[in-house]
């Protein structure tokens, strides 16, 4: 017996988009990065000190999917492919500007403290969302908005690895499965990168809340 061939996890649409850019139609690599720019550079981001550097990371990722798009198998799914060659380069670049944090090291300074699990449902989400507050006046979508300012600020000063999987997950929408493929951690640690980063946020959130 012949041995199996790997199945193959490309789509037809990601297909005819190879196809396409291949073929030398800039518009088809338009596309492509009209999709995942912005993902990207928030990715990118977990790992380097600023966001200049962060676009840097993203157009050198570019780069190496142009230069090695036809060699692309198809063995992933062009997305996850995409951006393992962007966590590549950010953890270099990272490395390289002294902020890249081990995704294994879950052990130092306050990474220990309790993941706080009641606080969640099985599937990740809060059990006990924050209250909610009213948005039909001027003074209440100020508060809104000041939240959502105190979200990103947060959010920009979590741990590196903890950053890559919240805004993989909860901004980008990812599939689990797909945030352990892209960063090479297991389901077990990106489990617990995603409790630990919610945490901080929902603390965060709840002290700007009772302070309103």
């Amino acid at each position: 017996m012949g041995e199996e061939q790997p199945k193959l996890r490309i789509t037809p649409e990601e297909q005819g988009l190879i196809r396409r850019i291949l073929d030398g139609e800039e518009s088809a690599f338009a596309e492509l990065v009209e999709q995942y720019n912005g993902s990207m550079i928030r990715l990118a981001m977990a790992f380097v000190p600023s966001q200049a550097v962060a676009h840097e990371v993203v157009q050198e990722a570019w780069m190496g999917v142009l230069t090695g798009l036809d060699s692309f198998e198809g063995r992933s799914t062009l997305k996850t492919w995409i951006f393992r060659i962007l966590t590549n380069r950010a953890k270099t670049r990272g490395t390289r500007e002294a902020r890249t944090v081990p995704f294994s090291a879950l052990g130092r300074g306050d990474e220990d403290a309790p993941i706080e699990a009641e606080r969640f449902t099985s599937k990740g989400r809060w059990a006990t969302p924050p209250s909610p507050w009213a948005v039909s006046t001027p003074e209440a979508l100020l508060q809104q908005k000041e939240a959502m300012q105190v979200l990103t600020a947060s959010i920009e000063q979590l741990p590196p690895n903890q950053r890559a999987v919240v805004a993989m997950r909860d901004i980008d929408g990812w599939e689990s499965a797909d945030v352990c493929n892209v960063l090479e951690i297991s389901e077990t640690n990106q489990r617990v990168l995603l409790h630990r980063g919610r945490t901080r946020l929902r603390r965060a959130l709840e002290k700007h809340l009772a302070g309103i």
